[in-house]
């Protein structure tokens, strides 16, 4: 692709190659604070795939300043060799790296410090709900030389400039906002006031940085909260930043990081360029280059961004997360793969205190791990089941020079993937089937639809591995009637429920509350209820809770949580053709212990599912293989791993015996 995504900008002191920004998120692959080789080889890896600057996750500049456990801490000198590390690495592909400093403030609490967190006001923060030490004017001061402090850090370990995060998760956000910055001093009131650290942050860094490194600050413009900065405010704010002339670019974000998160990192129902109106406004403001984020998961949506004035560079990281080649594939017009806004790997292991990974790209995190060089080329694999753990393993092992076939019964690939793509505001889901199958052809693997696979028909193929991803189905519950069906048979068409319906969520993610608003959306009255304490519990981790509950909401979805189906008596509509009957179902509210009813039209049960091994057991006599739900029920990272997982182990084992033999 030509355009303006590869032509050069200046950027400071510095010329970008191109207009593609890896922009700051937080990776959790810090140890005790410091930063380490997977940091240098992960943002190596996406300077190698054509970024044009690579900007690290936030660096904490005050020892006070642990809002998490694997920050990393900047203030330490003990960071120089990982900062040294990093940037070599990102410097021999010929791409500038800064690092973004930050202290998380109020937005923070004391478990790993053991000490009060910050504020300009002593407000509760609303996330960990813990009231906050007012600062005084020497604690200003002190923060100001820590950012400065921190910075000489940074030139010391070889960064071309830093980032001062003044957004999503930030003291200097606090002390911008009105919603959190209630002081009657110097630096309360108008926004000038308010502003007032951030300027003489700026001022101490660029003091330490020098004219020859570069100096950002991002900035949230848009807090999406009662009484937070709004879009003027922003506008005005970057104003005064240009004004100092020691500004090099303006970043831009939406949301705030503990009230309003899902913004920040939008899930697959929100579409790219969401936040495009921030740098826009800001672009009209300012000269100053300006940064444009907003789930940018494919090069076209970065280009049209760009072209029409929005931004001058685009910040991409989920995209190059998913693609570490993003920018090149764009560059000489190849496919590249897709991020789908799951956050499943992503946001949802770093909430959990895990390593960032990627659903679409099981090396995510594992760039310092070479994968080994193929011992075998050649070997006969077959694959059977084209959802997406066959695909992936199907993909892995024909670009590993192996002669691939792979078998699914359904005249389409996609499995179960295929069918969730179905749901309202789920269809990106189906470029994880479309660009494993792609792969797979590049790389001169066989792909054959509406065969189905028995042991005689795998013994005729001669092959040195059987790889069984066959997946895995829905079981129906004791209480099934005639008129209890599964969301997989709602999904596929199977059943077609209308009336009074009750979803049964029993899975805690989009399974059950994609099938309900299917169901809305189709003029049913639906409940939803669940086990659980809260409805589609799991889709917090992925921040897709909120925007259910308030789409639920308009589309007069009733929820209900802590209730158990006991019992389910009486004919519904049993399929697409069936007749309206009624059923009569027993709900135990399991905190109070009363059974309620409910009379229904249907039951759409969203429960796990089991194995479909059937082949394990009667093909014991061929090299077998069982991954994705074939081997247990789990989701699409799982698949996806491990089918990248097994065609390296294919290789190995038949380099180590010169066949292979069954495995698990």
């Amino acid at each position: 692709m030509t355009g303006l995504l590869h032509t050069p900008l200046r950027l400071g002191p510095l010329t970008l190659r191109n207009r593609v920004v890896f922009t700051a998120h937080l990776t959790g692959y810090a140890i005790d604070g410091l930063p380490t080789a997977q940091h240098a080889a992960y943002y190596a890896a996406r300077a190698a795939g054509g970024a044009g600057l690579v900007i690290t996750e936030e660096h904490s500049v005050h020892p006070h300043d642990r809002p998490y456990e694997k920050v990393i801490r900047g203030h330490d000198r003990a960071v120089l060799p990982g900062y040294r590390a990093i940037t070599g690495a990102v410097h021999a592909h010929g791409v500038p790296v800064l690092a973004q400093l930050n202290h998380n403030g109020g937005q923070a609490c004391g478990m790993y410090s053991r000490e009060p967190v910050p504020a300009p006001s002593a407000l509760p923060d609303p996330m960990f709900r813990e009231v906050a030490q007012a600062m005084t004017v020497a604690a200003i001061d002190e923060v100001v030389a820590a950012y400065a402090r921190t910075a000489g850090h940074c030139v010391e370990g070889g960064f071309d400039g830093v980032e001062l995060q003044c957004s999503h998760a930030s003291l200097l956000r606090m002390f911008l906002s009105p919603a959190t910055n209630r002081r009657t001093d110097g630096y309360g009131g108008s926004l000038a006031n308010r502003a007032r650290i951030v300027l003489d942050v700026v001022a101490a860094v660029r003091a330490v940085l020098g004219p020859e490194r570069v100096l950002g600050v991002r900035i949230g413009a848009q807090e999406r909260i009662e009484g937070g900065i709004g879009l003027d405010e922003g506008v005005a704010l970057a104003r005064l930043l240009e004004a100092t002339g020691a500004v090099d670019h303006v970043n831009t974000s939406i949301g705030v990081a503990t009230a309003s998160l899902y913004l920040i990192e939008a899930s697959m129902h929100t579409p790219a360029g969401y936040a495009s109106f921030i740098p826009s406004a800001i672009r009209r403001a300012v000269s100053l280059p300006v940064i444009g984020v907003g789930r940018f998961t494919e090069p076209a949506q970065a280009e049209a961004t760009l072209v029409a004035g929005e931004c001058d560079l685009v910040g991409v990281a989920r995209g190059q997360i998913a693609d570490p080649e993003f920018a090149a594939k764009a560059a000489d017009g190849h496919p590249v793969r897709t991020c789908v806004g799951c956050n499943q790997e992503c946001v949802g292991r770093v909430g959990l205190n895990r390593w960032l990974g990627c659903v679409v790209n099981p090396r995510a995190g594992h760039e310092a791990v070479p994968l080994p060089d193929p011992i075998r080329r050649g070997l006969v694999v077959v694959v059977v089941g084209g959802g997406p753990a066959g695909l992936s393993a199907a993909a892995a092992a024909a670009r590993r020079g192996q002669r691939v076939t792979l078998l699914e019964r359904a005249p389409q690939t996609g499995g179960q993937v295929a069918l969730a793509a179905t749901a309202p505001g789920r269809a990106e889901l189906g470029h994880v089937v479309r660009d494993l199958l792609e792969e797979c052809r590049r790389s001169g693997g066989d792909g054959r639809g509406g065969v189905a696979a028995d042991a005689g028909r795998l013994r005729g193929f001669g092959a040195d591995a059987v790889v069984l991803a066959t997946g895995s189905a829905p079981e129906p519950p004791p209480w099934t009637v005639p008129g209890v069906v599964s969301a997989h048979d709602v999904l596929s068409g199977v059943a077609d429920p209308s009336g009074r319906v009750l979803v049964v969520d029993e899975t805690g993610f989009h399974q059950g509350t994609s099938v309900a608003e299917l169901l809305a959306a189709r003029g049913a009255t639906v409940e939803i209820v669940t086990p659980a304490m809260v409805v589609g519990q799991d889709l917090g981790l992925t921040l897709d809770r909120e925007n259910f509950r308030r789409r639920a909401h308009a589309a007069g979805i009733v929820a209900g949580t802590d209730r158990v189906v006991t019992g389910v008596t009486g004919a519904g509509v049993a399929g697409a053709t069936g007749e309206p009957g009624a059923l009569d179902v027993a709900l135990l509210h399991h905190p109070t212990g009363v059974t309620e009813h409910r009379q229904v039209e249907a039951v759409v049960t969203a429960l796990s599912t089991a194995p479909c091994d059937h082949l394990w057991t009667t093909a014991r006599d061929l090299p077998l293989y069982r991954i994705g739900d074939c081997l247990a029920p789990r989701r699409i990272d799982a698949a996806v791993r491990e089918g990248e997982r097994v065609a390296v182990e294919i290789d190995a084992r038949a380099g180590r015996v010169g066949t292979c033999s069954s495995a698990t």
